[in-house]
């Protein structure tokens, strides 16, 4: 019993004797974490060709019209419609970053500082509601404003946070009140 007592009476750690061994698992280390990282980028670039196919982003009109809402806060992604781990990256629609988003008669505008900007027009919108999570982000219940919109033959939704969490039922029924309008007058 007297060694145990007496190693954890010691001031200092055993001195390392085999510098080679610690150096090449270090090294190691380095090395699968490189491999793991680059895996990683690997497949979100495989991702993105597969989705290729989604048309290019329209531009926000120079006019579109009075402001209804605003809101300032986070853009968490763009995952196909109805399954919440299916995330676009193309386009740059997987980029997570900070938003503005500004509803107008024309329709969505998202002004993303450092990704690409993108605008989902009116009638395009299919409805909103306030959900608990979407690919890499799970919040509380109604923590998330989803958004679905129709781009080419693909519908998306797409996660943001507002600042003030308190406005995203607003904004859930506004959307879905223009988008009940816009389906009321095709």
């Amino acid at each position: 019993m007297t060694p145990v007592i007496l190693l954890a009476e010691a001031k200092k750690s055993a001195e390392v004797t085999d510098w080679g061994a610690r150096i090449g698992w270090l090294v190691g280390l380095a090395l699968f974490i490189a491999l793991v990282y680059w895996l990683m980028r690997e497949g979100w670039k495989w991702r993105g060709t597969l989705q290729a196919g989604l048309p290019p982003l329209p531009a926000a009109p120079e006019d579109a019209g009075p402001v209804r809402l605003s809101m300032s806060g986070r853009y968490h992604g763009s995952t196909t419609a109805g399954q919440w781990l299916d995330r676009i990256v193309a386009h740059g629609l997987g980029t997570r970053s900070r938003a503005e988003l500004t509803l107008t008669d024309a329709g969505l505008e998202v002004e993303r500082p450092g990704a690409a900007d993108f605008f989902v027009p009116r009638a395009a919108l299919r409805g909103a509601r306030l959900d608990k999570g979407i690919a890499g982000k799970v919040l509380t219940e109604g923590g998330l404003l989803v958004v679905t919109w129709q781009h080419g033959d693909k519908l998306i939704d797409s996660g943001f946070r507002s600042d003030r969490s308190a406005e995203h039922a607003e904004w859930a029924d506004t959307l879905n009140k223009m988008t009940n309008d816009t389906e009321g007058a095709r």
